[in-house]
């Protein structure tokens, strides 16, 4: 086993629609706990892996959730910061039988949206193995822009292995140019780069994975795995370059969560020295269980449930 994965982001509370329709004409929600590296800590961590996550949470009852959800699955939340000068986000998704749901966000000056380079200078980050980025966090404010540099620098010269979902928002940004920019700059430093192929026609001009591979290999990441839904995934590591095949499940209750799934399988197999081609068949069984799942995270399995998985559910041709 590894040392262990550090992640930051927001986490939010999320209310989940329990009936069809509408946001503003639904009559109940469910409650649990939202955002993409809150998934993929949750995931690491319910296979095993030390995790720890860095966040800013307001004092009220979304906040006291979230923090109650860390500590429940045993994600270490030394790095937690709490405020009672700013509220917890949070966000509405409707229920779909089929297509991707609707999301509406309450995040807008959240305590997450003031997390700073200053609350990342205390942090050591020696004690662990790897980082995961996402393009969400820093999509927030200048001020969570320049943290997360500053988390690239200090995991870079602690030695720290770094991998980056680039998760688009491009409601979160100020404008496409800005997002792009930004976005493949931090690519151009990771060591591994998680795109999707629906993302690479904004952020590579092309949804043709071999392309995109090439495109941030061209960048610098030593590593592209392009994740192509269903399908499986191209991975690109030194002058070898395959398809990883997906896993057939009977049906697809909510994608949300898919893609945070698939980092979680290939950083926590990473973390155990398995080969790469096995990390992302892991990867593509994890997304593959998240889909079968309503909620962000639920599905996220124990070793032995995704064994049982890997083990009954055929391949992709």
């Amino acid at each position: 086993m590894g040392k262990g994965l550090v992640l930051a982001g927001e986490p939010m509370g999320l209310l989940i629609a329990q009936s069809e329709g509408p946001l503003d004409s639904v009559s109940g929600y469910s409650l649990a706990v939202a955002g993409a590296e809150f998934n993929v800590a949750t995931g690491s961590a319910r296979l095993g892996h030390k995790t720890a996550y860095l966040t800013k949470l307001g004092d009220d009852p979304f906040g006291k959730l979230i923090a109650r959800t860390l500590r429940n699955n045993k994600i270490d939340d030394s790095f937690v910061i709490y405020t009672k000068e700013r509220t917890t986000g949070f966000m509405l998704k409707s229920k779909v039988s089929k297509g991707d749901p609707e999301i509406f966000y309450f995040r807008k000056g959240s305590a997450a949206s003031t997390l700073s380079a200053e609350d990342v200078e205390k942090i050591d980050f020696s004690s662990f193995s790897h980082i995961h980025l996402t393009g969400i966090l820093p999509a927030l404010t200048d001020s969570t822009r320049e943290a997360v540099k500053l988390m690239l620098k200090k995991a870079r010269d602690a030695g720290l292995y770094v991998s980056f979902d680039p998760n688009l928002r491009p409601q979160l940004w100020p404008s496409q140019e800005v997002m792009v920019e930004y976005i493949n700059g931090l690519a151009a430093q990771a060591d591994m780069v998680l795109p999707g192929d629906g993302e690479g026609a904004i952020l590579c001009g092309t949804t043709d994975p071999h392309e995109i591979n090439k495109f941030y290999r061209g960048l610098g990441a030593k590593t592209v795995v392009t994740k192509c839904g269903p399908r499986g995934a191209l991975v690109s590591d030194g002058d070898q370059e395959y398809m990883v095949n997906g896993f057939v499940i009977d049906k697809v209750v909510d994608t949300v969560g898919a893609g945070d799934g698939f980092a979680c399988g290939v950083l926590t197999g990473l973390m155990e020295g398995l080969p790469l081609e096995k990390c992302v068949e892991r990867a593509c069984a994890i997304g593959a269980i998240q889909c079968t799942f309503v909620g962000d995270n639920e599905g996220l399995p124990t070793p032995e449930q995704l064994k049982t998985f890997m083990e009954t559910h055929a391949r992709r041709s």
